[in-house]
C-alpha cells in the first residue's frame, strides 16, 4: 500500500486513490446501514418496551444529539495531533461497543423483573454515549469527504445515501419481523439479536475506515474562532444565518418528531411489523427520490431544494391530525404510509442540500469547527424543541378536539411554518446555479419528453417499415413457392 506522505498532491496516483476510497465511502455506507436498520430505528421501541414516559423519549430524542455536538468542539484538537481517519476508525469501533452495553441495559427489565425506570434510564444514558461516540468523529469525517468529493457533490451523494438506504430498507424490513416473531416468545431476545447486528455492522464500518486514504491536512489556528464569536456574528454572514435557521428549524421540529413512534405504538397500537411497514415507506420514497434531488440541487442549487421543501415540511404533522376521524385499522395504516411516503420525499432533498450547502459555504481549512458549531447549536434547538413537545404532551391541552399528541402536532405543524418564512430569506446561494422557474422548467421537461416520444415513434416507425418489407418478402416468396413447388428446385 502507498503511505499517504508518498503521495504528490495532484498527481493521477493520488486521484486513483481518492476514487478508490469514494467505492470503499460507499461500501462503508452499507455497513453502517446494518447499525441504522436493526440499531439506531429500535431504540425508541426498546425504551417504550422498558416503560419509558414521553419525557424520557423526549431526552433520548434531543440529550445525545446535544452532548455528541459539544464533543466535537475538541474534534479540531485532535485533528492537530492525529489523522482524521485515525479519529474516525476509533471513534465509531466504541460506538459499536455501546451496542453490547444497549443489550445489557435491558436485563433488569426483562431478566432481574426490575419493573422500574432503571432499565429505560439506563437506555438514555448508554445512547448518549453512543451517539457521542459517533458525533465525535463528525467534523473529522465531514473535513475527509469534502477533501475527496470535489466535484458533483449531490450526484455523489445522492447516489451514496441511495445504496445505504436500500441496505437499511431491507435491515428494517427483517428487524421488524424478528420483533414480531420474538414478541411472541421473548421480546427481550428480539432486540438482542437486532442491537448485535448493528454492532457487526458498526465494527466492519470502523474496518473500512482504516483503507481509506486520508489526503494531508493540517488544521490553521489562525482559522480557528469560538463559538461565542461565532454566535455573535452569525446574523452577518452567509453561513450564520444559514446556522440560525436550520438550528430554529429543528428547534421547531423537534416539537413533534419524537413522538411519532411514541404515536404509532402508543396510540395506534401498531404491531413491530406495521412500525416497520411505515419507516420503509419512508426510505423507499428518500431512496427513490434523492438521487433526483441531488441532480437538481447541482443543476439549480442546495438552497433552492431547501426553500422548496423547507415549505413543503411544516405540513407533515399537520396530515396526522385527520386520523381522529378514521376508525378502521387499514385506512388509519394507509393514512400513515401516505404521510411517510411524503415524509421521505421532502426531508431527502432537505437534508442532502443543507449536508452540500455547508460544503459550499465553508472553506476547507475551516470546515470542521464550522461544522461543530452547526451541529452544536442544531443540537441545542432540538433539544428545547424536544422539551417544550414533551411538556405539551404531559398537559392536558386541548383545540377543537385536538389533545395529547395530536395537538404537539398542530404546534409542531405551526411552529414550522413560522420558523422558515422568518429566518430563510436571509440566505444566499454560495456557487453559480441556473436560474430556476416552474415555468421554465415544466417547458424544459415538456421539450425532453416531446423529443424523446418523437425519437420513440420514429424508431417504431422504422422497426414497423421494416417488419412490413419482411412480411412482404415472406408473402411473395411463399406464393411463388406454394403456386410451383418445383422453383425449389429450379433456383440453382
Amino acid at each position: 500500500m502507498v503511505k499517504k506522505d508518498e503521495v504528490v498532491i495532484g498527481s493521477k496516483e493520488e486521484r486513483v486513490l481518492i476514487e478508490k476510497t469514494k467505492k470503499i465511502s460507499i461500501k462503508e455506507a452499507s455497513a453502517y446501514s446494518f447499525m441504522d436498520g436493526f440499531g439506531l430505528r429500535y431504540v425508541t421501541p426498546y425504551a417504550l418496551a422498558t416503560g419509558a414516559s414521553n419525557t424520557q423519549i423526549a431526552l433520548l430524542s434531543s440529550v445525545p444529539g446535544l452532548v455528541g455536538s459539544l464533543s466535537q468542539l475538541f474534534t479540531f484538537r485532535a485533528m492537530k495531533k492525529w489523522p482524521r481517519k485515525n479519529i474516525i476508525r476509533w471513534s465509531v469501533f466504541l460506538q459499536a461497543l455501546m451496542w453490547i452495553f444497549m443489550i445489557a441495559a435491558g436485563i433488569p427489565f426483562f431478566l432481574w423483573g426490575m419493573k422500574t425506570s432503571f432499565s429505560s434510564n439506563a437506555i438514555v444514558v448508554i445512547y448518549i454515549l453512543l451517539i457521542l461516540a459517533g458525533a465525535f468523529a463528525g467534523p473529522a469525517w465531514s473535513s475527509l469527504m469534502r477533501d475527496l468529493v470535489s466535484k458533483n457533490r449531490g450526484e455523489y451523494f445522492g447516489l451514496r445515501n441511495r445504496i445505504a438506504g436500500t441496505v437499511a430498507l431491507v435491515c428494517m424490513f427483517v428487524a421488524g419481523f424478528l420483533l414480531d416473531y420474538f414478541k411472541k416468545t421473548h421480546v427481550f431476545l428480539g432486540f438482542a439479536v437486532l442491537f448485535f447486528v448493528a454492532f457487526v455492522g458498526r465494527f466492519i464500518s470502523s474496518y473500512l475506515f482504516t483503507k481509506h486514504y486520508d489526503p494531508k491536512f493540517t488544521p490553521d489556528d489562525k482559522k480557528y474562532f469560538t463559538i461565542f464569536d461565532f454566535i455573535k456574528k452569525m446574523r452577518y454572514n452567509n453561513f450564520g444565518r444559514f446556522v440560525l435557521y436550520f438550528s430554529t428549524f429543528s428547534l421547531a421540529v423537534a416539537v413533534a418528531s419524537p413522538f411519532f413512534s411514541v404515536f404509532y405504538l402508543k396510540n395506534l397500537g401498531f404491531s413491530y411489523t406495521q412500525y416497520m411497514i411505515t419507516a420503509i415507506a419512508n426510505s423507499v420514497s428518500a431512496i427513490i427520490f434523492m438521487p433526483l434531488w441531488g441532480k437538481f440541487a447541482d443543476r439549480y442549487g442546495n438552497l433552492k431544494v431547501m426553500k422548496i421543501n423547507g415549505f413543503l415540511i411544516p405540513f407533515l404533522p399537520l396530515f396526522y391530525l385527520p386520523i381522529i376521524f378514521i376508525h378502521t385499522s387499514f385506512w388509519i395504516l394507509f393514512v400513515v404510509l401516505l404521510v411517510e411516503i411524503y415524509s421521505g420525499f421532502i426531508w431527502a432533498g432537505f437534508n442532502l442540500a443543507a449536508g452540500n450547502f455547508i460544503y459550499d459555504a465553508v472553506s476547507r481549512e475551516r470546515l470542521s469547527i464550522c461544522t461543530s458549531y452547526f451541529n452544536i447549536l442544531n443540537a441545542f434547538g432540538s433539544l428545547f424543541g424536544a422539551l417544550l413537545g414533551g411538556y405539551l404532551a404531559s398537559q392536558n391541552f386541548q383545540f377543537f378536539g385536538l389533545t395529547g399528541l395530536l395537538f404537539v402536532f398542530l404546534i409542531g405543524g405551526i411552529a414550522r411554518f413560522a420558523v422558515h418564512f422568518i429566518f430563510f430569506d436571509g440566505i444566499e446561494e454560495v456557487r453559480e446555479v441556473r436560474g430556476f422557474s416552474v415555468r421554465r422548467h415544466l417547458k424544459e421537461r415538456t421539450i425532453r419528453l416531446y423529443l424523446e416520444t418523437k425519437r420513440l415513434f420514429r424508431s417504431a416507425l422504422r422497426s414497423v417499415s421494416m417488419n412490413k418489407f419482411f412480411d412482404a418478402m415472406v408473402s411473395e416468396s411463399e406464393h411463388l413457392y406454394s403456386s410451383n413447388p418445383n422453383n425449389l428446385l429450379n433456383n440453382n
